[in-house]
């Protein structure tokens, strides 16, 4: 069984933002990774920096947590 982690950050954008999704449902565009953790504090979710690492909580499609510019 395949169980993907409640949080989504989508590949970037040409702006930079990366869209975030919780639980499948999109919340809202993050610009830094300290948007990231505002999400998460929002939303009842566990933001303290160990959790940008945690593969169980989040999944980042396509760069990791330093990866905020689109390369197209």
């Amino acid at each position: 069984m395949d169980v993907r982690p409640p949080v989504g950050v989508h590949p970037p954008e040409s702006d930079g933002g990366r869209r975030l999704t919780i639980h499948g449902a999109r919340v809202g565009i993050a610009y830094s990774l300290f948007d990231v953790l505002d999400f998460l504090h929002c939303t009842g979710l566990p933001a303290q920096d160990r959790a940008v690492d945690d593969p169980e909580l989040i999944e980042w499609r396509v760069g990791g947590p330093y990866v905020w510019n689109s390369t197209a």
